[in-house]
Order: C-alpha cells, then sequence, then structure tokens
C-alpha cells in the first residue's frame, strides 16, 4: 500500500480547485476544466473573497444546492475586458485585407466568440457599416456569461472611455467621427440602436459546445490564452470546422498558431495582426 509523505502530498487549494470544477461540471454543465488552472484559481479567489466565503471548499458547497448562486460564479470567472477597435491595427487589417474578399459573397456570417460586453462587436458592425457591407452581414456574438450578453446587449459604455474609443476608431481607419455612432447621457455613451439590426446574441460555451454557425469570419481574441493547450487545440478545431472553405479567422495579439495541431489548415494573411484564412478544401 503506498503513502502520501510531507512532502509529495497535493496542495490544499489544488485539491479544493479540482472540486469545485468537478462539482461546477457535474451539477451545472459547465466544464473548466481545460482552463489554465493560475488563472482560473485567481479568479475563483476573487470570487471567494467578494462573496465573503472562507474559502472555496464552502463556495463549492453552496453552489451545488443553490442554483441561483451558478449566474454570479459563471459571471465572477468571465473575463469581459475590452476596448472598442482594441489594437486598431487588427481592425485596420481587417478593413483593408478582409473585408474586400468577404465582398464577394452575397451574405456574410460573422461569428464574435467570447464577446464580453461588445465593445468589439459594435466595432466590427461600425467597419462593415462604412464599407458598404453590413445590410448583407450578420454577426453572431456569444458568450458562456449571460451577465456579459446581457451588457453586451445594452450597448452602454462609460463616457470616460470615449477619447479612447475615438483614437483608436481614427486609426483603425474610420472615416467619419465615432461621435456620429452614439449618444451621450449621465456620463454613459449609448449606441446607435441601428448598428444592433444585424447583432444577435446568444450564450455559447466554446469549452463545451459544438459548432456555432457556418462563418465566413471569426473573431476570438485573447479568449485562449485562458485555455490550456489541449483546449486551445480544440476551440481552433471547432473553429475550423466552423469556417466556409477560404473563410477567416482573427485572434488576440498573444495568441498564435504557431504550435497548434489545427495550424496546418490556416494560411497567415496578416501573422503581426493575427489573421490566417483557412485552406481550401477539396
Amino acid at each position: 500500500m503506498s503513502t502520501i509523505g510531507p512532502g509529495n502530498r497535493p496542495d490544499v487549494e489544488d485539491i479544493e480547485l479540482d472540486g469545485f470544477v468537478r462539482a461546477l461540471q457535474q451539477r451545472h454543465g459547465y466544464d473548466f476544466s481545460g482552463y489554465a488552472q493560475a488563472s482560473l484559481k485567481r479568479r475563483l479567489q476573487s470570487v471567494v473573497h467578494s462573496g465573503g466565503y472562507q474559502n472555496l471548499s464552502e463556495l463549492t458547497g453552496r453552489m451545488l444546492r443553490d442554483d441561483a448562486l451558478v449566474p454570479e460564479i459563471v459571471s465572477g470567472l468571465s473575463v469581459p475586458v475590452s476596448d472598442m477597435f482594441r489594437n486598431p491595427s487588427v481592425f485596420a487589417a481587417l478593413r483593408e485585407e478582409v473585408f474586400p474578399l468577404l465582398a464577394s459573397y452575397p451574405r456574410i456570417n460573422i461569428w464574435q466568440a467570447g464577446c464580453a460586453h461588445g465593445e468589439e462587436v459594435y466595432s466590427l458592425a461600425i467597419l462593415l457599416e462604412e464599407a458598404g457591407l453590413y445590410e448583407r452581414s450578420q454577426i453572431y456574438a456569444t458568450d458562456f456569461s449571460d451577465a456579459a450578453l446581457l451588457r453586451a446587449q445594452e450597448g452602454i459604455f462609460p463616457a470616460k472611455e470615449a477619447h479612447t474609443y475615438s483614437e483608436n476608431y481614427l486609426a483603425a481607419g474610420g472615416q467619419r467621427t465615432l461621435a456620429d455612432y452614439y449618444h451621450s447621457r449621465y456620463e454613459r455613451i449609448k449606441l446607435d440602436e441601428r448598428l444592433k439590426r444585424n447583432i444577435h446574441f446568444a450564450n455559447h460555451n466554446l469549452a463545451a459546445d459544438g459548432v456555432f454557425c457556418e462563418a465566413h469570419l471569426i473573431l476570438c481574441r485573447n479568449v485562449l490564452i485562458y485555455f490550456n493547450n489541449v483546449l486551445q487545440n480544440e476551440v481552433l478545431g471547432l473553429f475550423r470546422d466552423s469556417l466556409v472553405r477560404g473563410g477567416f479567422l482573427c485572434l488576440g495579439n498573444r495568441e498564435s498558431l504557431d504550435f497548434a495541431p489545427a495550424a496546418k489548415a490556416f494560411t497567415p494573411i496578416n501573422a503581426k495582426a493575427r489573421v490566417y484564412r483557412l485552406a481550401a478544401r477539396a
């Protein structure tokens, strides 16, 4: 019979984390087993602290018995951090190198995976509008957090961010002024309702759900960095299977296809902007 000595005993927090992940998946269907452990642990510590729990074990026990607690936990585990036209050179690359090719399609389906609070979704809608492509485009904006999706659907952001958003917009090749697309009131800006006309918000979990739509362009920026290598490749395979032949994939500036087995299906269009094209299939 083998024993665990003092020098090789698992850390208590690691045991608690494993128990939480298993409980959340088995009881509520959310699978975080493929998430990078260090990042997941930090976010869970924040949830434990903000909820006033003594430790993760207490949170796990409460979660198993209180379904109403789950949306709050899932919201705490999401990372809804973004800006409008974040990394403007990426949006400029989409406008200059991808949109002209998308223009050959009579209908254009775009999947924004991990849309957070919607900043990049509305950024995309504005550039499509200015490129004359929005009327034949459908943007499917997904996230696993219902709380984030509700915020995204509102299209309301702090007015203090408007200056940064405007600078990003112009750097991305914006043809007007960003103020043309929003109304300002009570220290908030609310984006024009017309920008929402071709946006469809839906819950989708990249770690557990399958193909969402047949897309001509998929944007998933700075989401894969929170996954381990196995889950990263599974999600890239999901994107590959979701794209039409010759479709485009845009990742975050901290992400790359370089070491992923799924990379052989893609060709770099703009490596610096992390824009790739799915190779034509027979």
